[in-house]
């Protein structure tokens, strides 16, 4: 006899990423957590993973119905710009119609839905940006998650979408920005960061907390950055702090000084002012990377 979980199923796209492992690991106190992988399969504690291509809209119908999720979340993405920008159709069938497909079947089943945006559906230059503000990305990427937004809530207008910040942490599953900022720290190489390009950073615990709460209680869009603007030197400043490395190969360079595929906006800083109403509460970078670093 095979006995069922008393807890809603959660299934969460993407299981085997950053933030998909932090999602994971939130989760399961309170959820019967089902995680999606495709090409890169991860024991997750206490989670049940499946493999799927979510760009195969069969394949995904066919998990909806046979799991019957009581919630969704797809945090699976091309999240990298300049991927976006050279192979915009690959991109675009993970980014925009694998989300839309999957909100239209949680739509059809009346499943809460919550999408990962980005803050780089902005230009940069008005920030900080609230959640009404107008869409005005610079690169493919958040070109992507735009169109991906505006078609969502055209067919689940009670799905929370969430723009997410910069994120950093540590995950087994895969590697933040702050890993390979570790490492050329420690190996004494050259470190050089962007002194005109400002984000609102949180935690991946934090970003984790903060679209669960979504999923609950938010219908149409949200910001989930950091209560501190930054920019990617000042960031690596803390970091190098924290962790007590060695500030002197750690210099300041600006965006025109690096050649990428992906343009990039100078200051995407998110208010985040309604999501700390409704309880939302990152924690500064200071402390969040000094937890880490212990």
């Amino acid at each position: 006899m095979v006995l069922q979980s008393p807890l809603p199923k959660l299934l969460i796209t993407g299981a085997s990423g950053f933030l998909g492992w932090h999602l994971c690991q939130l989760a399961v106190a309170q959820w019967d957590v089902y995680g999606t992988y495709h090409t890169h399969p991860q024991p997750l504690a206490g989670v049940k993973t499946l493999p799927v291509n979510l760009t195969d809209f069969q394949a995904v119908q066919q998990l909806v119905d046979d799991l019957q999720p009581s919630a969704v979340i797809h945090a699976a993405a091309q999240s990298q710009p300049n991927i976006c920008q050279t192979d915009p159709v690959a991109s675009y069938a993970i980014n925009v119609a694998a989300a839309q497909n999957l909100a239209g079947l949680c739509a059809d089943a009346a499943i809460p839905f919550a999408f990962t945006s980005t803050d780089l559906v902005f230009d940069g230059l008005n920030p900080p940006y609230c959640e009404t503000d107008p869409l005005c990305p610079v690169n493919r990427y958040g070109e992507q998650k735009a169109i991906a937004e505006t078609r969502i809530l055209e067919r689940h207008p009670a799905a929370a979408i969430c723009r997410m910040p910069l994120m950093f942490g540590s995950a087994p599953t895969a590697p933040s920005f702050l890993q390979g900022f570790l490492q050329t720290l420690r190996q004494g190489k050259a470190l050089r960061l962007f002194c005109d390009e400002f984000r609102t950073p949180v935690s991946g615990r934090d970003a984790a907390a903060g679209l669960l709460l979504a999923l609950k209680i938010v219908q149409g869009r949200i910001h989930l950055g950091g209560r501190e603007r930054l920019s990617r030197y000042e960031f690596g400043l803390l970091m190098a702090q924290a962790f007590q490395l060695n500030q002197a190969t750690l210099s300041p360079c600006h965006q025109a000084d690096v050649l990428m595929s992906a343009p990039r906006p100078p200051d995407v800083s998110l208010d985040s002012t309604l999501a700390f109403s409704l309880g939302y509460s990152p924690g500064l970078v200071n402390a969040e990377l000094a937890a880490l670093s212990g």
